[in-house]
């Protein structure tokens, strides 16, 4: 095939395929570029949505944690005071009976002497064996032992006075009386382990 078209004419159309050529890559250019934009636009969307959802996420599980952490030490707080309650409610009842001992010898007469102790069921009480010179040691045994100045006992009671006496009707010799007296511990008794400071 001739071509008869002047070089001018000639070149103009080359140049114009290039164009067209040219435009058809501008355009891909521009629609790939659009795409990009969109892709990058739906990506970074995507992300802090994302993130949102994971911040909502690790929010709620702090505030998880924390409730589980609040239950816990709250937990271990009433175990801890509830140990404590038991400990002071036991020292209350412990009785420190050497200086027990070194008090009711101080206040018991001269005609006196103590035979026994025995904690009995009740609480903070105390049952009290005595052997007497006669009936009034015995009791007088008792008044001192309910005298709220020597801070011993809030209340002592006698159960029991009995005194041995001779076939003939004579009083026995040497401590023919018995005494037993039930006595209940002053609140403010420093001889119980929790009044006197831990010993």
């Amino acid at each position: 095939m001739i071509n008869l078209l002047p070089p001018d004419v000639k070149t103009q159309y080359h140049y114009a395929q290039r164009n067209v050529i040219l435009r058809r890559w501008a355009v891909t250019l521009v629609l790939a570029l659009g795409g990009l934009v969109v892709i990058t636009a739906f990506g970074l969307l995507y992300m802090y949505q994302l993130s949102s959802s994971y911040d909502r996420e690790i929010k709620a599980a702090t505030a998880s944690l924390q409730q589980q952490r609040l239950s816990e030490t709250q937990k271990d707080v009433k175990d801890i005071s509830s140990n404590l309650k038991l400990a002071v409610q036991v020292l209350s009842k412990e009785v420190l009976f050497s200086k027990l001992l070194k008090q009711m010898a101080a206040v018991t007469p001269s005609n006196v002497k103590l035979a026994n102790l025995n904690i009995s069921q009740e609480e903070s009480a105390v049952d009290i064996t005595a052997k007497a010179r006669d009936y009034n040691a015995a009791t007088q045994l008792q008044v001192n032992l309910s005298d709220p100045n020597n801070k011993i006992f809030s209340k002592a009671d006698i159960v029991s006075i009995t005194c041995a006496t001779n076939s003939d009707g004579s009083r026995a010799s040497g401590y023919p009386c018995t005494a037993t007296i039930r006595a209940l511990f002053s609140t403010e008794n420093p001889y119980l382990f929790i009044n006197n400071g831990g010993a």
